[in-house]
């Protein structure tokens, strides 16, 4: 008996496997089962290919996606110049598995991009921008990530004498003199947000900036600090792409510490109501990672020149 009963559920486990539902019904008569019996098995082995179906279609359709772990990330170039992502993204992709395509453009250009769905998350530095990005349901929240400074650099013999101002408002009026130039990033990023910003505080309107010494680069913060470096010219740079930045020559720091010169930076899942085909699942995975401990430690740790580059201030 034990030896049929063995041979009904090798049978049973053979149907289930490829879908065949003879066996047990040759094996059944041995055991002298009542046809009673025999129906109330042909629909447990129904219910059991359903199961079965399911567990097929789950593994094959959900493991691939999840071993297809691939994001792009929105952000900037400011993060990029840094050299940040060269330091955090193999830690993220030993750690979650996931590769992380950034692409590095002005905040004003990701925004764009992030609106046009093309990426998973956003992660820029225009706080008014970003809270508009949530407001127009384009994310569902923004979370403080990390943060740092903005500073005035320029001409180590301070032809503007920036160094003696008595706050940021004082030093922007006295750009406008014309003892130098100053180079404007121009390309709608974060950093020309900020200093449209500065502008406006100091109640010096777009029209007295003359063009005899206020140039316009329109482009990221490394060409925009090579242009200034070239022309003598003085620029606003968030501290961490200066410190990272090689070729200062006699260039240094005339203003830092105005409250205005805050730099925060923010992390947003772009939402999948309004891009659907958004990576929704690895982009909130790598944001958790960035948000967590481990990751916000990473931002702390990563360095140049033994100087800290980004503060994390995640919740």
């Amino acid at each position: 008996m034990t030896t049929t009963i063995r041979y009904v559920f090798f049978n049973i486990t053979l149907d289930l496997l490829f879908f065949s539902n003879n066996s047990w019904r040759v094996a059944l008569p041995l055991l002298g089962r009542q046809r009673a019996l025999n129906e109330q098995f042909t629909k447990v082995m129904g219910m059991m290919r359903c199961i079965v179906v399911f567990l097929v279609m789950l593994f094959g359709f959900v493991m691939p996606s999840l071993a297809d772990d691939v994001i792009v990330v929105q952000s900037t170039t400011s993060t990029r110049n840094s050299g940040l992502y060269d330091y955090l993204l193999p830690l993220v992709k030993a750690e979650t598995g996931i590769t992380v395509k950034v692409v590095a453009v002005g905040t004003g250009a990701a925004l764009k991009n992030a609106r046009n769905c093309d990426g998973d998350v956003l992660l820029v530095h225009s706080r008014s921008r970003e809270d508009q990005f949530v407001a127009d349901g384009f994310a569902d929240r923004r979370y403080d990530l990390m943060y740092n400074d903005y500073v005035l650099v320029g001409p180590g013999g301070d032809p503007a004498e920036l160094g003696g101002a008595s706050d940021i408002a004082n030093a922007m009026k006295r750009l406008t003199r014309g003892t130098a130039k100053f180079v404007s990033r121009g390309d709608d990023s974060g950093t020309h947000g900020k200093e449209k910003l500065m502008w406006k505080a100091a109640g010096i309107e777009a029209e007295q900036r003359d063009s005899s010494w206020y140039r316009e680069a329109g482009a990221g913060m490394g060409e925009t600090l090579n242009m200034a470096v070239g022309l003598g010219a003085y620029t606003l740079s968030d501290r961490a792409s200066w410190q990272a930045y090689a070729n200062k020559s006699a260039f240094k720091i005339h203003r830092q510490g105005d409250k205005i010169l805050f730099n925060p930076y923010g992390i947003m899942l772009i939402s999948a109501k309004k891009c659907p085909a958004v990576n929704r699942a690895a982009g909130q995975a790598f944001i958790d990672w960035m948000l967590a401990p481990r990751g916000q430690q990473a931002i702390a740790a990563y360095r140049v020149g033994g100087k800290p580059l980004f503060f994390p201030n995640a919740n």
